[in-house]
């Protein structure tokens, strides 16, 4: 009895042991999956390109965080630390077919929501960790986390990806909550590493506010000191140096940006080989400040390289929670009296395009028959009157004891001219703009906490049109969400979601359209200027590819960008030759480079 009772409860143990493997044992591959891979695409790197040398560029403003999800972290600067971080998959920048990043191969589902793939096995963390499939899952648990305090995240994280789903430690599959077209621009994740941060708590923004992450990228940051600079050093044994779409790239030694809190002194600076590279977009110094020795005597080059990619949405950010633009009449009138083409013609040379709307260069995506409201004195006088208002003594519109002026907030010294005009136009129309001049981080924190009545701003684009972060109501009057206008109408919201869930691809560029044309309705954005081309001045010793730059390209010198970064390189040779010339007052010829390549037809 006492034998057949041990054999029993063997037996039992054993199928226990039996099930509980069964029920953790991972989950199978489908049988018919077709693996895909890219590298047939033209590389777009230099085979004369050599390692070395240090990059010095500048900020105007230190960081207010080394995070990149929550309080404070939606900087200019998080480029910096989110370009250092690969994705599973990239995309080519010139045409566009996916490329290998973390992932050698991948994969499409038949349900069209999910995407499979195998990780390279030499990826590797900075901190030497190989870069495994849970690091994905961990992706989801991290961005889904409240203790982050990233509404945006939390919500996309949730309501967007549905999961990852780990097969082995080098094969995986994300999956979205619903099909979508393009399914690949939303499913090649990045990773998190969960040896690194953990379980996360409530201490988790002041614990990482300064905390240097792992990454994937090509560089590290290495070295800072608060309000003063911030180091980038690469990786001499960076696992992904010798693969097709990133040879030939990611060549400077070390890269620093130094807090420079002044345009004008920076370009000093520049003048001063304490800065490698300027951005010569503004005509004044396009034209007139580049009349200076170092250029003319052709120790610094300039050019002039235009790309084909979307356009910033750059303008005048509406405050709908301000009394005085909840009325859509006065919101048009405010339209109507921005003479943006006098701004063009008077201080930016007519090198400066008129933005229609916040989506240009999408292709099919973007609605060309939106087009921005013009500078008009009789349609503010018709709408202003529509609405009850009178002009008072000074000129400037009345009603009720408010007067029609309002506070524009904005961060670059160099775009004070333009505001300048803006505002002696504005007068003539009976509105008074109030500029104030903020330092970036400070600007940006008064914008991102909805205390501003105009904002003065662009924003960084992506391959298809994003209206969810910076239209729907689910964003309005709350801080830290891109709903700076605080728009909030159903109407909207109904378009924004159907484009969000619909899978049809001739479908979105539908519901696309008629969102641009509901944005243009409500008038909470002003659009102003568009720049479909990067001018820059660099000194003759850095080196570039032929062609300078991609399609996508709008920094010839990127020092990291995944897609467009890292395609310039440091020429030893150049470098003495030049230096040995200036102290011999020896000469090069001016030298201006003109590439229109990928010039967009307008």
């Amino acid at each position: 009895m006492k034998k057949f009772f041990r054999q029993t409860l063997t037996t039992a143990i054993v199928l226990v042991v039996f099930f509980q493997a069964a029920a953790f044992a991972a989950p199978e591959l489908p049988k018919d999956i077709e693996w895909l891979t890219n590298d047939t695409d033209p590389v777009f790197a230099s085979d004369e390109a050599k390692k070395g040398g240090t990059f010095h560029t500048s900020i105007l403003s230190f960081p207010m965080t080394f995070r990149v999800v929550g309080p404070d972290s939606n900087s200019s600067f998080r480029d910096a630390i989110l370009n250092n971080q690969l994705s599973l998959i990239g995309i080519h920048p010139n045409t566009e077919n996916i490329v290998p990043e973390l992932a050698t191969h991948w994969a499409f589902d038949k349900d069209k929501k999910t995407m499979y793939f195998k990780l390279n096995k030499e990826a590797r963390w900075s901190d030497g960790k190989p870069v495994v499939a849970d690091d994905f899952a961990y992706t989801l648990e991290f961005m889904r986390s409240k203790h982050i305090i990233a509404p945006w995240y939390n919500d996309y994280y949730t309501k967007e990806i549905e999961k990852v789903i780990v097969y082995d430690d080098y094969t995986l599959a994300v999956a979205s909550t619903k099909p979508v077209p393009d399914i690949h621009l939303k499913l090649g994740l990045s990773p998190t590493p969960r040896h690194f941060f953990g379980e996360l708590d409530e201490n988790f923004v002041r614990k990482y506010n300064w905390e240097i992450v792992p990454n994937t990228g090509a560089y590290q940051l290495s070295d800072f000191k608060k309000g003063k600079y911030v180091e980038f050093t690469r990786k001499k044994d960076w696992w992904g140096k010798d693969l097709r779409y990133f040879k030939n790239r990611f060549n400077v030694d070390k890269v620093v940006f130094t807090v420079v809190r002044d345009m004008n002194m920076m370009w000093e600076y520049f003048k001063k080989t304490q800065e490698d590279v300027f951005n010569v977009n503004f005509p004044n110094y396009w034209y007139e400040k580049t009349k200076t020795p170092v250029v003319e005597k052709g120790y610094v080059h300039k050019i002039w390289f235009f790309n084909n990619t979307q356009q910033s949405a750059m303008g005048l950010w509406l405050n709908q929670d301000r009394e005085i633009f909840k009325d859509k009449n006065v919101r048009y009138a405010f339209a109507h009296a921005m003479n943006i083409e006098r701004v063009i013609e008077k201080v930016l040379r007519n090198d400066y395009f008129r933005l229609e709307h916040g989506f240009m260069g999408y292709g099919a995506y973007s609605n060309n028959n939106v087009k921005a409201r013009r500078f008009d004195l009789e349609k503010v006088d018709a709408y202003m009157k529509a609405s009850g208002w009178k002009r008072g003594a000074d000129g400037i519109w009345e009603k009720n004891g408010m007067r029609f002026s309002v506070e524009v907030t904005y961060s670059i010294d160099e775009h004070t001219p333009r505001l300048v005009v803006l505002k002696e136009e504005a007068k003539k129309a009976g509105i008074e703009l109030r500029l104030q001049k903020l330092d970036p981080a400070a600007s940006y924190k008064k914008v991102m906490e909805k205390n501003h009545d105009v904002a003065w701003m662009g924003w960084s684009t992506s391959l298809r049109p994003q209206y969810w972060e910076h239209f729907h109501s689910v964003n309005a009057h709350k801080p830290q969400t891109n709903n700076i206008t605080n728009t909030e109408d159903p109407e909207m919201d109904k378009l924004i979601d159907a484009y969000r869930n619909s899978l049809e691809e001739k479908e979105r560029i539908e519901l696309s359209l008629k969102i641009q044309e509901k944005i243009h309705d409500i008038g909470s954005f002003v659009p102003t200027f568009m720049v479909p081309y990067v001018r820059q001045a660099y000194w003759r010793w850095w080196r570039l590819p032929n062609p300078p730059g991609t399609k996508h390209s709008g920094d010839l010198f990127d020092p990291f960008g995944s897609t467009t970064g890292g395609l310039f390189w440091f020429d030893e040779t150049l470098h003495n030759e030049t230096k040995q010339a200036m102290k011999a007052g020896k000469t090069f010829p001016p030298t201006t480079i003109t590439d229109e390549t990928y010039k967009m037809k307008l």
